[in-house]
C-alpha cells in the first residue's frame, strides 16, 4: 500500500494514530508505541511480493528489514573502526558499501529487464544511511543506540518519499519527552499540516491534473507544450508538497518534527533562493554532504587556481548527482546538469552586480522581474524532468 495516496490508507492509518493520541496525552510508552506503530505501517505498506527474478520472489517487508540490518552492520563496523583511527580511503570504501543496495536496484533492471530489487523508499533510505556513515566519520557520532537508528531509517511517516530527516536532528527528538503543551502545540501542527495536505494533494493536484494537465499531455504544438511545461509544474508542487505535508504531519503526531521540504519556491528571486525553497530535505543534504566536501577539499588542496572554479565544479557535481539520483535516464541527467550551470550563472551574476551595481535588488520592480525570471527557468527544467522532450 502507498502512503497517502489513497483514502484507504489514512483509514488503516487511524489505527496506530488514534492510540497514539491518547499515549502523547498521558505522556507514557510515546517511543514504544513509535515503534510499534512503525512495525504495523511497515508490514502494510510493504507486504507486497516482489519478483527479484524469473525464478524467485520476496515479500518487499523482507527487503526493507534485509536493507536495515545490512546498513546498521556497515555502520557499527565503521563506527568500531573510527573509534580506532580516521582513514579517507576506508570512509570512501565504506560510502560505496552502503551505496551497494541502491546500486544493485538501479543496475539490475539494465542486466536483465525481469530483476527488480527496488522497494519504495530504497533511494530516501540510503540517504539516511549515508548520513549516519559520514557522521561517524566527522566524529559526531560515538554511539548507534539499535532501536534509535533503526527508527530513524524506517520512521513509517517518512519512509517512503521523505522529508529526508538528520540522525542528529532525529536523536534530540526520540530522546525528548513531551511535555502537555508541547503535545497539545504539535497535535495542532500535525492537524494543521495534515489538512494542508488534502488541499494540495487531492483538491488543487487532482484539479489541475484533470482539468489542465491532462488535456495538454498528447499535444506537439508550441503553446500545447508550455502549457504543459506550466502545469506539470504546478502539479508536481501540488502533488509533492502535498505528500510532504502529509508525512510531516503524521511526523508532530508521534513528537518528530521532521523537517520542512517546501517554501513558496515559486516566489524564489534566483536559481540559489529556489533550492533553499524546494525540496529542502534534498537540496540541503547535497548541499551539506556533498557541494561543501567539495569545495572544502578543492580549497584545502589547492587544486585549481582560479578561487572560484571549486564552486562552480561544486553546483555541478552536486546537482549532476541529484539528477542521476532521480534515475538514470536521460532527461533525468540533463535536469541536474541544467541546474547545476544556473547555479554557476546565478553565483557568477551575483558577483558581478555586486560590483557593478546594475541592478538594485532592493527595488520591487526588479524582485518581481527576478521572480518571473526564475520561475520560467525553473518551469523549461521541470519540461526537462517529465521527459517530455524526449
Amino acid at each position: 500500500m502507498i502512503p497517502y495516496t489513497s483514502f484507504l490508507y489514512f483509514g488503516v492509518s487511524l489505527y496506530v494514530l488514534i492510540p497514539n493520541l491518547v499515549i502523547g496525552w498521558i505522556k507514557k510508552l510515546g517511543r514504544v508505541w513509535i515503534v510499534i506503530a512503525t512495525i504495523v505501517m511497515l508490514v502494510v505498506q510493504y507486504w507486497i511480493v516482489q519478483n527479484i527474478s524469473k525464478q524467485s520472489a520476496v515479500l518487499e517487508i523482507w527487503m526493507v528489514v534485509g536493507y536495515a540490518m545490512f546498513q546498521w552492520l556497515v555502520a557499527l563496523s565503521f563506527l568500531v573502526y573510527r573509534k580506532r583511527r580516521k582513514s579517507s580511503w576506508v570512509f570512501f570504501a565504506v560510502i560505496l558499501l552502503s551505496l551497494l543496495p541502491w546500486l544493485a536496484a538501479r543496475l539490475a533492471p539494465l542486466i536483465q529487464s525481469s530483476n527488480d530489487l527496488f522497494f519504495l523508499g530504497l533511494s530516501y533510505l540510503t540517504f539516511r544511511s549515508l548520513d549516519v556513515i559520514i557522521n561517524i566519520q566527522d566524529g559526531l557520532i560515538q554511539g548507534l543506540q539499535p532501536i534509535q537508528y533503526f527508527m530513524f531509517l524506517l520512521f513509517f511517516p517518512t519512509i517512503s518519499s521523505g522529508p529526508i530527516d538528520r540522525y542528529q536532528r532525529f536523536s534530540s527528538d526520540w530522546q525528548h519527552e513531551r511535555t502537555g503543551p508541547e503535545f497539545l502545540k504539535d497535535l495542532d501542527g500535525g492537524i494543521h499540516r495534515i489538512f494542508t495536505g488534502f488541499l494540495y494533494k487531492f483538491i488543487l493536484g487532482v484539479l489541475i491534473q484533470r482539468y489542465w494537465l491532462n488535456p495538454v499531455t498528447a499535444g506537439t504544438q508550441l503553446w500545447q507544450i508550455m502549457s504543459y511545461m506550466y502545469a506539470y509544474s504546478f502539479y508536481l508542487f501540488f502533488d509533492f508538497a502535498g505528500y510532504s505535508n502529509f508525512a510531516i504531519g503524521f511526523s508532530y503526531l508521534f513528537g518528530i518534527h521532521t523537517p520542512e521540504n517546501f517554501n513558496l519556491p515559486f516566489l524564489a528571486r534566483n536559481i540559489r533562493d529556489f533550492w533553499n525553497r524546494w525540496h529542502i530535505s534534498l537540496s540541503w543534504w547535497f548541499r551539506d554532504h556533498v557541494y561543501s566536501r567539495f569545495v572544502f577539499s578543492a580549497l584545502k588542496g589547492h587544486w585549481f587556481k582560479n578561487k572560484y572554479m571549486a564552486s562552480y565544479l561544486g553546483f555541478i557535481l552536486s546537482m549532476g548527482l541529484m539528477g542521476l539520483w532521480h534515475g538514470t535516464a536521460w532527461h533525468y541527467i540533463i535536469y541536474g546538469l541544467y541546474h547545476g550551470v544556473l547555479l554557476v550563472v546565478t553565483d557568477w551574476f551575483l558577483r558581478f552586480n555586486k560590483q557593478k551595481k546594475i541592478f538594485n535588488g532592493e527595488r520591487r520592480i526588479w524582485q518581481v522581474v527576478s521572480i518571473f525570471l526564475t520561475f520560467n527557468l525553473v518551469c523549461f527544467g521541470f519540461l526537462i524532468f517529465s521527459g517530455r522532450l524526449g
